[in-house]
């Protein structure tokens, strides 16, 4: 069963990254829009990121003006990192670069949907027991228990095991 919100709330204060990374257990967090009241006060969109060739959905992330002037600019994925507050250059540590292809934009004009190819093979910045970083951060099954899925043990159809 999935925790009520009151013990999500609690349990997320006490976990770690490894705990939201790699454990089994459900720990959404309801508040993140909340937490990005200062920074969208300033203007923020989120922005779906999906592989242009397998259809893919990579990531969930955030832009602000400078950071799709920069997108659009420079030909790969720029975000707005709402953790570190400040714009994010995906790959710019890792290697793991996003190719732009195109942007598009929703109906209501207020999310993004950027089509990537990436360069490197990752997108996550969490890693494969193997080293390997993880080609999507959508890694885990959320199971009718409420429980996870051991992290990259279920590939998506469309991954190379």
């Amino acid at each position: 069963m999935i925790p009520s919100i009151s013990q999500l709330k609690e349990k997320r204060a006490a976990a770690s990254h490894e705990d939201l990374e790699e454990s089994s257990e459900l720990l959404l967090d309801f508040f993140k829009l909340q937490k990005l009241q200062p920074a969208a006060a300033e203007g923020l969109v989120p922005v779906v990121v999906q592989n242009a060739d397998t259809g893919e959905v990579l990531i969930l992330a955030y832009a602000n003006h400078e950071a799709l002037q920069q997108s659009l600019e420079r030909g790969i994925a720029v975000f707005y990192s709402t953790s570190r507050k400040e714009l994010w250059i995906k790959g710019a540590t890792s290697g793991d670069y996003l190719d732009l292809v195109e942007v598009r934009i929703n109906c209501e004009q207020n999310s993004l949907l950027f089509l990537v190819r990436p360069r490197a093979g990752g997108v996550c910045h969490t890693r494969q027991t193997s080293g390997k970083t993880r080609q999507s951060c959508y890694y885990r099954l959320v199971e009718k228990s409420g429980k996870l899925s051991p992290p990259a043990s279920q590939p998506l159809p469309w991954h190379d095991s």
